[in-house]
């Protein structure tokens, strides 16, 4: 009979924050998959569990996913940390969560702290819709596209940063999305943890003033839909609608299909098209 996967979500700073059932779980389980061994030691030493660990991160996810899920098979119990938070988000651990459910295998989750969930309780901004984005990708093309999407993202949008890199991310976001408001949320749940509500401009300030020290997290608000409209028809005011219809429909686009879509792009009404329509034959 196979063993379960289980993802356990560990402290992301203070350690009183475990959960009675990931201890458990910790103490009983055969092998814990560990992104640090030495990290998650320190995490075992204090609750006094022996459990024997084993590596499991971004440089070795692939081939040791599939020797984990081999020993899930053969009717272990392996419980998978990160080196702080939830696993399988914004981490190696998805891969391993793929071959388990490939293989069969039985994944719970044993929920507990998490970045994310933390810094949006705090920020001060709105939290019934956001977009988590972690970190930023490092690849300059792919960074690139991302800060282009984000420019109509709608929903609060969350990002994780390093000290060393956040007075350059905060310069791009600041180039890309304007002046928003954002909370940096800085070693949550730690001794020193520090939630501050500024703009995109008063936060590049703040870093210039005083040198980033610790794990941050971005809270940053999203366009507002009044914003994204009024951008929707500066993007369009130069172009007739008669022109802007004929690009749809040079694509092939049928004419009903092309009116919808010219009445997306400038955020008004498809009557409104077919009547600036009728108005220009005329």
């Amino acid at each position: 009979m196979s063993g379960t996967l289980y993802l356990c979500a560990t402290p992301i700073g203070n350690l009183e924050d475990i959960t009675l059932r990931t201890l458990q779980t910790l103490l009983t389980v055969d092998y814990i998959a560990a992104e640090d061994t030495r990290t998650t030691q320190k995490l075992l030493n204090a609750f006094h569990i022996n459990t024997a660990t084993t590596s499991y991160h971004e440089h070795n996810k692939y081939e040791k996913a599939a020797y984990l899920v081999g020993l899930l098979q053969e009717g272990k119990n392996i419980a998978l940390v990160t080196d702080a938070g939830t696993p399988a988000i914004s981490d190696p651990g998805e891969e391993i969560v793929r071959q388990a459910y490939q293989a069969g295998i039985s994944v719970t989750s044993l929920p507990g702290a998490c970045a994310c969930i933390t810094a949006l309780s705090l920020c001060g901004l709105s939290t019934r819709r956001f977009a988590f984005e972690g970190f930023l990708p490092h690849d300059k093309k792919d960074r690139s596209n991302i800060l282009e999407a984000l420019k109509t993202e709608t929903r609060t949008i969350v990002l994780y940063e390093a000290p060393h890199h956040l007075k350059k991310t905060l310069l791009e976001l600041y180039d890309a999305l304007g002046d928003r408001k954002i909370t940096l949320c800085r070693e949550l749940t730690k001794l020193h943890e520090t939630v501050r509500l500024f703009t995109l401009s008063t936060a590049l300030e703040e870093v210039e003033n005083n040198q980033p020290r610790g794990e941050y997290v971005l809270v940053l608000e999203g366009i507002s839909q009044q914003e994204l409209d009024i951008e929707k028809y500066n993007e369009w005011e130069s172009v007739s609608i008669p022109d802007h219809m004929q690009q749809y429909l040079d694509k092939g686009m049928e004419k009903k299909e092309a009116m919808k879509q010219v009445a997306n792009d400038r955020g008004v009404s498809k009557r409104d098209i077919y009547q600036a329509l009728l108005e220009e034959k005329e």
